[in-house]
C-alpha cells in the first residue's frame, strides 16, 4: 500500500457503532435501549409463545390438568430456579464488588494511585486541580485533546498541499507529510469536540457518560500520532513536539476511560442486584401460587376471547417467574457488549474488520 492512499488505510471509525459489523438497531438494543424495555421484550415473547402452544395443543391445557399436574411441576421447577439463580447472581456480584471491602493498606494504595493520576491530568490540563465529577473529568480531557490537535495544525505551513488523495507527482514528500498530519489533526479535533459536547452536563450513572467516552477512539489515534511522528522526516521540530503533546493527552484519556468504565460496571452490578431482588419477589409469589392453587380446572374457570383463562394465567405465571432472568440478561447484555469492544488498552486493533492487509504499519 502506497503512502498516497492516505495516512491510515483500514482505519476504524470514531464512533463505537462504526467499529464493527453489528447492525445499528442491534447495537442500540444492546447498549442504549432502556433496560426495562429490553427485559420486558422476551417476557412478552414467552407469554405469547405459551399461549400459542396451548392453542396449538390438540388436547389443550385443561385436559392435561385433569389427567396430571403439569402446572404444579412447572411451578416447582420455576421456584427452584428462581431461588438458585438469584442467589448465585447476587453472590457473583458481591464477589466482583468485594474489592471495595479490601484492607486498609489496599484502600490507601488505591487512593494514592487515584491522586497521582489526577495530579498528572491536572498538569496536562494546566489547572490547579482536575474536575471531580467523572463526566467533567472526561470532558476536560477531551477538550485538551481537541486543543492539542489544533495546536498540531497550527505548526504546519499554510502553503502546503492539503489534498492527501492527490497524485504524488504533484506534491513533494514534505507537502504529503504536512497534508497527512493536517488531516489527522483535524479529524482528532472534530472527534474530541463532539465527545466533549456530549459529556457536558451529563450525570454519572447513566450510560451516556460512558457512551460518549467510548466514541473517542484513542487507541487508534495514539497509533496514528506515533506513526506520523516517526515515519515522516519532513515534519518540523515544532510539529513533532505538538504530536508528542497530543499523544500524551491521548495516553491519559485511555486509563481515565477505563476507570470510568470500571466504575460504571460496578454501578450497573449494584443496580442489577437490586433489580433482581425486586423482580424475585413477584416471581416467587407467582410460582408458589401456581403450586398451591392452580391444581384443578375450577381454579381459573371460563375463557377470554376463546382462550382458556387457565392457559392465560399459566402463561402469565411463567413470564412473571422468569422476570429475574430477563432482567439479568438485559443488564449483562450491555456489560458484555461494552467489555468485548474495549478489551484492550493502548494502540491495539482487535476488530477483525480493520485487521487486514490494508493496515499500513511499515511506512
Amino acid at each position: 500500500m502506497s503512502k498516497d492512499d492516505g495516512p491510515s488505510p483500514g482505519e476504524p471509525g470514531d464512533r463505537m457503532r462504526e467499529r464493527g459489523t453489528t447492525s445499528r438497531v442491534k447495537l442500540d438494543v444492546y447498549l442504549r435501549a432502556d433496560r426495562r424495555a429490553v427485559a420486558l421484550a422476551p417476557l412478552v415473547v414467552i407469554f405469547v409463545s405459551v399461549v400459542a402452544f396451548g392453542l396449538l395443543d390438540p388436547t389443550g391445557l385443561p385436559t392435561a390438568v385433569e389427567s396430571s399436574d403439569p402446572v404444579e411441576t412447572l411451578g416447582q421447577g420455576l421456584l427452584t430456579s428462581i431461588v438458585t439463580g438469584v442467589t448465585l447472581v447476587v453472590s457473583i456480584n458481591q464477589l466482583v464488588l468485594s474489592r471495595e471491602l479490601g484492607p486498609l493498606g489496599d484502600q490507601r494504595d488505591r487512593m494514592q494511585g487515584s491522586i497521582a493520576f489526577r495530579e498528572d491530568v491536572a498538569d496536562l490540563l494546566d489547572v490547579p486541580v482536575a474536575p471531580p465529577e467523572p463526566s467533567a473529568f472526561m470532558r476536560a480531557l477531551a477538550e485538551s485533546i481537541a486543543a492539542r490537535s489544533r495546536a498540531v495544525a497550527e505548526t504546519l505551513p499554510d502553503n502546503a498541499g492539503a489534498d492527501a488523495d492527490a497524485d504524488s507527482d504533484d506534491h513533494s514528500p514534505a507537502d504529503e507529510s504536512t497534508a497527512r498530519v493536517r488531516e489527522f489533526a483535524t479529524d482528532v479535533a472534530e472527534n474530541a469536540d463532539e465527545v466533549a459536547g456530549r459529556l457536558e452536563g451529563r450525570q454519572f450513572g447513566s450510560f451516556e457518560v460512558l457512551s460518549a467516552a467510548l466514541d473517542l477512539n484513542y487507541s487508534w489515534k495514539i497509533y496514528q500520532a506515533t506513526r506520523l511522528r516517526r515515519t515522516h522526516d519532513g515534519l518540523s521540530t515544532e510539529t513533532k513536539a505538538a504530536l508528542d503533546d497530543l499523544r500524551d493527552a491521548l495516553e491519559l484519556f485511555g486509563p481515565a476511560r477505563e476507570h470510568v468504565k470500571t466504575l460504571y460496571f460496578r454501578w450497573e452490578l449494584v443496580d442489577l442486584s437490586r433489580a433482581m431482588f425486586y423482580t424475585a419477589i413477584p416471581a416467587l409469589v407467582a410460582s408458589i401460587g401456581a403450586i398451591l392453587f392452580l391444581d384443578n380446572l375450577g381454579s381459573v374457570p371460563g375463557a377470554t376471547l376463546g382462550i382458556s383463562n387457565l392457559l392465560l394465567v399459566v402463561a402469565l405465571v411463567t413470564a412473571v417467574s422468569l422476570s429475574p432472568f430477563a432482567v439479568l440478561a438485559a443488564y449483562v447484555l450491555r456489560i458484555l457488549t461494552v467489555a468485548k469492544r474495549t478489551l484492550s488498552i493502548g494502540p491495539f486493533v482487535l476488530r477483525s474488520e480493520t485487521r487486514d492487509e490494508n493496515l499500513d504499519w511499515e511506512s
